[in-house]
């Protein structure tokens, strides 16, 4: 379990920190715009998207004496944790020439990232039949990488709120969560191993894309779980993207504080995988999963009436000196606690109903759908985001300018500022209520675990 959980640790502290920074790092560090800006992070995901397909035929028709998994996990190591240091570094020339080596950058990286993290993904099904293992290894899984995200917040908030860096914070951040992607896939392929080489192997056959499509629609298992799958997680990244903008340009919290609040969400998460785990294994995984989503409802539309900060004009006047500041604020974290707990439901539950799909196709290709899950949950995340960027466009957001005293110093629009809001509370609602009413149906013989 211990190696299984150190498997997505890397792809998961990129992932945490692409989530939270790296759309805010585009447009006020390296001064792209906001409509650029998204369509960058929408070309990242669709090219990650395109390469999941053909990763996972290789994945299954690859052959060496650790099985089919572990020698892409082994290969692709090194070029994360390189190119992972790469895109938070900013180069020198105009706007294109920005675009163009970030557009580079993200397709190595994402490349690598897939080239790990699906054969990894594909081992939960492979190395034991059993639903209740399942479950416990894909919680396993998502608790490494809830913990290796928390570790690359807590390296941001340290390495961005550092000073006399010559603006190199990001790059710096950058190096370390590289060397530690490295290093706990290295140590995960080791310990995974042993249990790779007896794993269920896959067929290996060679399918043209229209049976897999044919495949794929006829499992309607498996439509309902990449539907959810999808949802759950549109939800959680609009809300990663947009939940630091929307504290400090909506809430007027300043800079050198909103760099740590997305830790309480990466704790609390951490929380809601292990109650969402013990529930489903005591109830089922439907239940754990309607429990989750009431809260995450709950607390995104106590996101979405939340006042702003009263602005003081610097930090050193004591931003929480003001007792309605301060209230708002512990309002604010334990808002961000309660979503956390409820999110969590995104990263088990559609993971743990995978297996289920997967069993009712005879041959039972698990990195084909595998691939297939990951494809289109990508594709519909960079979608999200390329409306994220559109919205704020449209609705006149302008990139912010954080002054000496750690404040953005650019006043949004009334209406910039209400598009924030029903992105980082109305519209995931929406998602996740879609998904409750998707799942209602879903087949009791499988519910117990």
């Amino acid at each position: 379990m211990l190696s299984y959980g150190l498997g997505d640790a890397g792809t998961g502290l990129a992932a945490t920190q692409f989530g939270f920074f790296l759309f805010r790092f585009f447009i006020c560090s390296a001064g792209l715009p906001v409509l650029i800006a998204g369509s960058l992070l929408m070309l990242i995901k669709i090219w990650d998207a395109i390469n999941d397909p053909l990763i996972g035929w290789l994945s299954d028709r690859t052959k060496s004496k650790w099985g089919p998994r572990i020698p892409w996990m082994l290969v692709a190591a090194l070029p994360l944790g390189l190119s992972l240091a790469a895109i938070w570094w900013i180069p020198a020339g105009s706007v294109i020439n920005k675009t163009l080596y970030y557009t580079l950058i993200s397709i190595i990286v994402m490349t690598a990232y897939t080239s790990i993290n699906l054969p990894f993904a594909a081992l939960s099904t492979e190395i034991s039949e059993k639903t209740s293992i399942r479950t416990r290894l894909n919680a396993a899984r998502f608790t490494g990488s809830i913990i290796a995200g928390l570790t690359g917040l807590i390296i941001a908030g340290v390495v961005l709120n550092s000073k006399g860096l010559a603006n190199n914070e990001y790059f710096l951040m950058g190096k370390i969560s590289g060397f530690i992607a490295v290093t706990t896939t290295l140590i995960s392929c080791w310990g995974l191993a042993p249990y790779a080489k007896k794993a269920r192997k896959p067929s290996g056959k060679v399918e043209p894309i229209k049976l897999q499509f044919k495949r794929i629609f006829n499992n309607k298992k498996f439509l309902k779980v990449i539907s959810l799958y999808i949802l759950l997680w549109c939800a959680l990244q609009l809300m990663q993207t947009v939940a630091l903008i929307y504290v400090e340009d909506v809430l007027n919290v300043p800079s050198e504080i909103a760099n740590w609040v997305p830790i309480p969400f990466q704790i609390s998460a951490l929380l809601g995988l292990q109650i969402w785990a013990r529930v489903s294994n005591k109830l089922n995984r439907i239940s754990a999963f309607n429990y989750g989503a009431i809260i995450w409802i709950v607390s995104c539309t106590a996101a979405l009436f939340l006042p702003s900060l009263s602005k003081v004009s610097s930090l050193g006047d004591g931003v929480f000196l003001n007792t309605n500041n301060f209230i708002l604020f512990i309002v604010l974290i334990i808002i961000i606690c309660l979503i956390g707990i409820g999110a969590s439901t995104a990263y088990l539950i559609p993971w743990s109903l995978l297996p289920d799909a997967i069993d009712e196709d005879p041959e039972k290709p698990a990195g084909l759908y595998t691939a297939w899950m990951v494809l289109i949950q990508k594709i519909g995340i960079g979608l999200s985001v390329q409306i994220l960027g559109l919205l704020l466009y449209i609705s006149g957001y302008q990139s912010c300018i954080v002054d000496n005293s750690s404040f953005n110093i650019i006043e949004q629009s009334s209406l910039a500022q209400l598009t924030i809001r029903l992105c980082i509370g109305f519209i995931p609602s929406l998602l996740v209520i879609t998904g409750v009413l998707i799942m209602r149906k879903w087949d009791q013989k499988l519910l117990p675990n």
